[in-house]
């Protein structure tokens, strides 16, 4: 039967089956440490960018799915995007992504990630690669809302920043005055880190 293993995170665990769930949402969740996909694209060579980029896409419109079952987001407002983005980003942060933070402008938006996977392998050159995994994650859940964008990282923190940062520019859509944040936040989406 299932129990919990971390009342605040809300994991469960199926002994019988020998799997981990988020929630009563039935998300299945894979335990990997950041080396572990580290040493997977040493071994994957040449195409590993666009494998991460493919694998965390799938993980993004996974946790999509699973947080707003049978939802369509044609036509819906971008406010109500920008709100939806927040609520998958605050169950990731709870999962161990890192505390995350957005700021919303006109034409674009940035997400930010503070204490990301690749903290204690700064000086692995490889750690690169679980970068391009946010990304895609990120990607994953803005394809998913329907959300035309460019995306970059604009600034990393294996190369000596203070966080990774992911830029999204829209091509076709605008926030409204509404929905901008009038100034950048650090403070993480949820407060679940500051808990622990």
């Amino acid at each position: 039967m299932f129990k919990r293993a971390k009342k605040q995170a809300q994991i469960l665990i199926d002994e019988k089956k020998g799997q981990l769930f988020y929630g009563e949402k039935d998300i299945r969740l894979l335990m990997l440490r950041p080396i572990e996909l580290i040493e997977f694209c040493e071994f994957a060579g040449s195409n590993s960018e666009d494998i991460l980029q493919w694998v965390g896409k799938t993980i993004g419109k996974y946790f999509l799915d699973h947080i707003f079952h049978d939802e369509n987001w044609t036509g819906i407002d971008l406010g109500v995007k920008k709100k939806v983005i927040n609520s998958v980003l605050e169950n990731l942060e709870q999962l161990g992504y890192g505390a995350l933070s957005t700021l919303f402008q006109k034409n674009k938006f940035f997400i930010t990630v503070n204490y990301p996977l690749s903290e204690y392998e700064r000086d692995n050159i490889m750690a690169k690669n679980l970068c391009i995994l946010y990304e895609g994650i990120f990607n994953g859940i803005i394809e998913k809302l329907e959300i035309d964008v460019e995306s970059r990282e604009v600034r990393c923190y294996l190369t000596g920043d203070d966080a990774c940062v992911y830029e999204f520019e829209l091509l076709i859509d605008e926030f409204d005055e509404k929905d901008l944040d009038k100034e950048s936040s650090d403070q993480p989406i949820s407060n679940f880190l500051g808990t622990l």
